[in-house]
């Protein structure tokens, strides 16, 4: 089966692929949108997390298959990994909620999806990534790939495994000639330089019309190779392509600043945890894999017409509050709280937010590396952190405070805030 994508021309899709896609759990990102509130600030932004996982599905064979041409694998090894690691990132958006991130904070308890031992403590709340094991591992998508990838001898919970990081004991599924493969196909499905980014980055670029990011696909994919590092392949590239892997980084970096943290979509997702937490019977999420076919978007949009709740009617009739000082890590001379205390004395109806958006999630939380720099006339392996300047230059992240007030009272509003950051760099 061949698709058309609007970002990679065409998607060419296995019949084993098919069948995941047909099913009705990859069918319900019809209906998640891959920004979720993001089309408020930018009208095109309405495509979806099942476009985004067939484009990133394509990325990840294009990187998979430029490491492979020059390693030693075997034929059979060859196919086999391809096929899995084709399948997790098409299966790794399984798990979003509605509105994708935006509903996170009403996930169930991890321990009430019944994941395995080897996934992990069942402690805390539930992550879209725990969700999309569980549809993996025991729900009736569980069969579908079983049944269809059986002659490749892939199962489920290798897929999980990739998608999660977490191995089942006593299971090496991706070892071939004494190296395990399985650091490389997990850095291909989430590290530093993924196809899940290499996607979405491109992707959320032209549906919001914005330039920031857009980078050199073409030459990264041509400077990846596969490195041996104490009996484990690991993703590597080129001193040749570092500064396009800078471009990479920068370019996320721009559209957390641009896009993923746009004033308008960070202020709708807050009411929505408003709603969230004063009518918390209204919506749930449910644990059980079936009912959670029937929570997309759609069910969400539909719980916020019929809702009663404040909160729940001003996003239906998009009713948001309005902006009035928006201050950065850098901007000095101001206080949150005590810019909140005044404008409640005034009578304001506010609320202030903190974001914060870092180069890379995977430094900020101490992973193990995904990526290396290779000196191919030495063979010399560095980690990508050690060889470009730019996590350290960008290590503190940044961070966005934000005031918001109800639109009818910002006369009221600015008066205050612009006589207590009269010394700072405050953003109108």
């Amino acid at each position: 089966m061949r698709i058309r994508d609007p970002i990679h021309g065409t998607v060419v899709v296995s019949d084993e692929e098919a069948e995941v896609i047909d099913s009705r759990f990859y069918q319900r990102l019809r209906h998640v949108r891959q920004l979720g509130f993001g089309d408020l600030a930018f009208p095109g932004a309405t495509h979806t997390r099942h476009a985004h996982s067939l484009g990133a599905m394509h990325v990840a064979s294009r990187l998979f298959d430029a490491v492979a041409v020059r390693a030693p694998l075997s034929a059979e090894a060859k196919e086999r990994f391809r096929a899995a690691v084709r399948l997790a990132v098409l299966c790794h958006d399984l798990g979003h909620m509605p509105l994708s991130h935006a509903s996170e904070s009403i996930a169930p308890a991890r321990a009430a999806l019944k994941l395995p031992d080897w996934m992990g403590p069942s402690l805390g709340q539930a992550s879209h990534e725990d969700f999309t094991a569980r549809l993996l591992l025991d729900s009736s998508l569980t069969p579908i790939i079983a049944n269809a990838y059986a002659k490749q001898g892939l199962t489920p919970a290798q897929a999980a495994s990739l998608v999660t990081g977490k191995l089942a004991p006593g299971e090496a599924p991706f070892v071939d000639g004494r190296v395990d493969w399985a650091p490389l196909l997990r850095a291909i499905v989430s590290g530093e330089l993924d196809a899940d980014r290499m996607d979405y980055l491109l992707r959320d670029s032209f549906f919001t019309g914005v330039n920031y990011g857009r980078y050199d696909l073409e030459w990264l994919v041509q400077n990846v190779a596969a490195a041996e590092r104490d009996g484990k392949a690991v993703l590597a590239l080129s001193k040749a392509a570092v500064f396009a892997f800078e471009d990479f980084l920068l370019s996320r970096y721009h559209m957390f600043l641009s896009v993923y943290l746009h004033h308008t979509s960070v202020s709708f997702d807050w009411m929505l945890k408003r709603y969230y937490e004063e009518a918390p019977d209204e919506f749930q999420i449910p644990a059980d894999p079936e009912a959670f076919l029937d929570c997309d978007d759609l069910a969400l949009h539909l719980a916020l017409r019929r809702s009663e709740n404040p909160w729940a009617r001003r996003i239906a009739r998009r009713q948001g509050f309005r902006r009035v000082a928006q201050f950065t890590e850098l901007d000095e001379d101001y206080d949150l709280k005590v810019l909140s205390d005044a404008l409640g004395q005034a009578g304001v109806e506010h609320f202030t937010v903190e974001s914060r958006g870092v180069l890379s999630r995977y430094l900020d939380e101490g992973e193990t590396p995904s990526l290396f720099v290779l000196d191919q006339a030495t063979g010399k392996l560095t980690q990508v952190s050690a060889y470009t300047p730019l996590y350290q230059r960008f290590s503190r992240g940044v961070r966005l405070s934000r005031v918001y007030v109800r639109p009818d009272q910002e006369p009221v509003a600015r008066p205050v805030v612009a006589k207590l950051t009269a010394g700072g760099r405050s953003s109108p």
